[in-house]
């Protein structure tokens, strides 16, 4: 077979696959939740019960996994058909680098309901980490939460 056949062949079974995808006919993902992971981002915010802890910037560190359907973008390797994990980890930087919150608790449901507004995302995972001093000594205070779309 010539090389151009061969390319030929091979454009035309990308075509039929992505086809495939896209007319919804499912592809066995046996059970597999596909997920999509921002781990230990590191942004300074102003956040905490005390005024002391928001007066100074303090560390806070953000991880972020989503579930999602990933096959048309493993099928495809475009970047217009997966999440843009850029916008996920602008999302978490806008909200610990902007207003404060008393709660951790507050500032992971903040960045979970903004990425679950994002397309494709069925769920999100978020984890908020910080190193209080009044706890001293200790690893860091920890919040995470699991949020899935209505």
């Amino acid at each position: 077979m010539s090389l151009m056949a061969t390319r030929s062949s091979r454009l035309a079974e990308r075509t039929l696959a992505l086809e495939s995808i896209t007319s919804n006919q499912s592809i066995s993902h046996n059970g597999t939740v596909d997920r999509i992971q921002l781990q230990a981002m590191s942004f300074r915010g102003h956040h905490g019960v005390r005024e002391a802890e928001r007066a100074l910037a303090q560390d806070f560190t953000v991880d972020v996994e989503v579930e999602c359907d990933l096959s048309l973008a493993a099928h495809s390797d475009q970047l217009a058909d997966t999440v843009d994990y850029k916008q996920i980890h602008t999302i978490a930087r806008e909200v610990i680098e902007g207003a404060s919150h008393h709660l951790l608790e507050s500032l992971a449901g903040e960045i979970a309901d903004r990425v679950l507004d994002l397309p494709r995302i069925d769920a999100v995972s978020v984890r908020i980490a910080k190193q209080p001093v009044s706890l001293a000594p200790i690893g860091g205070a920890a919040v995470h939460i699991y949020r899935t779309r209505a």
